[in-house]
């Protein structure tokens, strides 16, 4: 039989419950709810944003505390102003950037003298440990002298075991220098170095390149016990509580056949690293060389 309510017949209509039209519409109300979860930017959706209705603007989300700046240097770059007769030049490296500065004649070299004896034995003690060899303990007293007392005879032994021009050869390549050459006839004294490629030097033995990971804390201690005639130059500009911690190795000779003084000086500092070159009248000695070093070191000292 036809539903009278859809056959069009004559007959009286009920009237509808008032608690089944609450139910239409709720039920309407839930279709209605279920397609705005299903849109994308509807705030009923369990992931959307959420929305901000009040006066001015809702907090910021917290962000990452930026990076503090590195402490300051104990040096800084400057105008180096130097009276001599001669001539001299100098480079600071900052190995926290990289950024070099120095005279406009930097990338001039001079002969080194006992300033590259700090590589021999970087060179010597890297190699060693490629090998797995441990230095003993007479190998390890000759480096000490070499370094903390310069000692030529145990320069000279060590050098000509590495194969004189093959280890400067070495030194170029592992530390980048550019400036920079072996001596013609292969004497670790007269090898040729610029004021720059003396501190990219400083550089690669405090970041390990040059001795290894092994030796480079052992290299900068006894660096920073250099006694006697070869404890001048830049660290003296320090007060001693700076001064202790700077890593040194220094160059000083008489070059007669040139009526010349060399004086040369390498300094590795807390995050810098510095090199001073002189060449002057001969008769003025190993004091007028140390003065220009400890000046420009006075000149670039921060405070």
């Amino acid at each position: 039989m036809a539903d009278p309510s859809t056959a069009g017949s004559p007959v009286a209509r009920r009237s509808k419950s008032p608690w089944r039209s609450v139910g239409v519409a709720a039920a309407l109300l839930g279709l209605l709810a279920a397609g705005l979860l299903l849109l994308p930017d509807s705030p009923l959706r369990a992931d959307a944003a959420p929305s901000w209705h009040g006066s001015g603007s809702p907090a910021a989300a917290p962000s990452a505390s930026p990076e503090p700046p590195p402490p300051p240097l104990d040096v800084r770059p400057a105008d180096v102003a130097i009276e001599t007769p001669g001539w001299w030049s100098w480079s600071l490296i900052d190995q926290r950037t990289g950024a070099v500065y120095g005279s406009e004649n930097m990338t001039e070299t001079g002969t080194t003298a006992s300033m590259i004896k700090s590589w021999i034995a970087a060179d010597y003690l890297r190699r060693a440990a490629e090998t797995g060899e441990t230095p003993d303990e007479s190998r390890m007293g000759q480096l000490t002298v070499m370094i903390r007392d310069s000692d030529n005879e145990a320069a000279t032994v060590v050098h000509d075991e590495l194969g004189r021009e093959e280890s400067i050869e070495r030194l170029i390549d592992i530390c980048g220098l550019t400036d920079s050459e072996p001596a013609e006839d292969g004497a670790w004294s007269r090898t040729h170095l610029s004021a720059r490629d003396t501190a990219r030097m400083g550089v690669c033995i405090a970041d390990g390149r040059a001795a290894g990971p092994e030796w480079t804390k052992w290299l900068l201690d006894e660096m920073r016990q250099v006694r006697g005639s070869g404890d001048f130059g830049i660290r003296t500009a320090f007060p001693t509580e700076i001064r202790q911690t700077i890593a040194i190795k220094n160059g000083w000779v008489d070059r007669q056949a040139e009526d010349e003084y060399h004086v040369n000086c390498l300094a590795i500092g807390d995050g810098w690293t510095a090199g001073v070159l002189t060449a002057y009248p001969i008769e003025l000695g190993q004091e007028h060389g140390a003065k220009i070093c400890q000046q420009v070191g006075e000149q670039l000292r921060a405070n």
